[in-house]
């Protein structure tokens, strides 16, 4: 979907959209597609890059904030449809930072022994939740999916090094999927009102946005002792070009330290890392021994970061 197919839907165009978010088109999922869909054609990939059969997976966790339906867990029926039925699987709601909660959920299942290959999806079909008349929120969302095998190295220094996460539920209102619900069930009345969309307040996510990005990169750097130099790339959650760029200049780094691809896609929320991922490594951006940092920040409100070495 372009930013001139938006415009005919509501009142905006492209240089208003560009200028604001950096974003030129996003994608949209199919009638026939779902998150389930998406998840499980990203994790084939996922698995024929590790050159690993369904067999050999021992989790499947899905980071997503639209799952297939409320129960059971989009991961069941992906781990099925992968060819690994009785493996464990489960999904993870932390919205924008889904995949990074869910790369250090995986990590530590694998740390901790109980499991040799983990993989880790996010996935989403944002275009489900979005209200396509609110010209702030609709121009910002695609579809998509991303995934990454995690497996056990005995290799010192080398893989998921460090991480941090956090959660904030008091302005929680800032962006929020509050219908339906525990709170307001569905009925008549609610589909009837239309009132089944998500909500954000882009101001107040902004200057979120801006803050966390700036700590987090700072201290994944502090803790890992990197330096402009040796900090290889960062893939930050695809949020909005601005807040990268502002970011990127506060913290005195070269605006191509971050790898950004929000104008082919839009913020796909938690499948935004792991696509960009997936684009920088066939794109020769990461190779072996390179440091990398995720960084992302989202509903809940929640924010995270990871180090990995390649």
């Amino acid at each position: 979907m372009t930013n001139a197919e938006l415009s005919t839907l509501v009142d905006t165009n492209d240089e208003w959209i560009v200028q604001r978010t950096g974003i030129r088109e996003r994608r949209i999922a199919a009638a026939d597609e779902s998150t389930a869909t998406l998840a499980t054609l990203a994790g084939e990939r996922a698995l024929k890059a590790a050159n690993l059969q369904p067999a050999d997976i021992d989790l499947v966790i899905v980071a997503t904030i639209t799952p297939e339906m409320a129960f059971p867990a989009t991961a069941c029926v992906v781990a099925s449809r992968l060819g690994c039925p009785n493996r464990a699987g489960f999904d993870l709601s932390a919205a924008c930072t889904g995949f990074v909660y869910a790369l250090h959920t995986g990590a530590a299942f694998v740390r901790s022994g109980q499991f040799k290959n983990v993989l880790v999806i996010g996935a989403e079909t944002l275009s489900r939740v979005t209200d396509y008349t609110d010209r702030g929120s609709c121009i910002l969302f695609g579809d998509g999916a991303g995934a990454v095998v995690l497996s056990r190295s005995t290799e010192e220094g080398r893989g998921f090094l460090y991480g941090e996460l956090h959660s904030d539920g008091g302005p929680m209102s800032d962006a929020m999927l509050l219908k339906p619900g525990s709170r307001h069930p569905i009925n008549a009345e609610l589909i009837a009102s239309g009132d089944q969309y998500m909500k954000l307040k882009g101001r107040e996510v902004y200057k979120f946005a801006v803050t966390k990005f700036e700590e987090l990169i700072r201290d994944a750097m502090k803790h890992c002792d990197l330096t402009a130099e040796s900090l290889s790339l960062i893939v930050p959650h695809q949020v909005n070009q601005r807040i990268i760029d502002s970011a990127m200049e506060k913290l005195g780094l070269p605006a191509d330290k971050a790898f950004v691809n929000i104008d082919r896609y839009g913020n796909t929320s938690s499948a935004s890392i792991p696509i960009a991922l997936d684009e920088a490594v066939h794109a020769g951006r990461l190779k072996r021994d390179d440091h990398v940092v995720f960084v992302a920040f989202g509903a809940g409100l929640t924010w995270g970061n990871a180090v990995v070495r390649m």
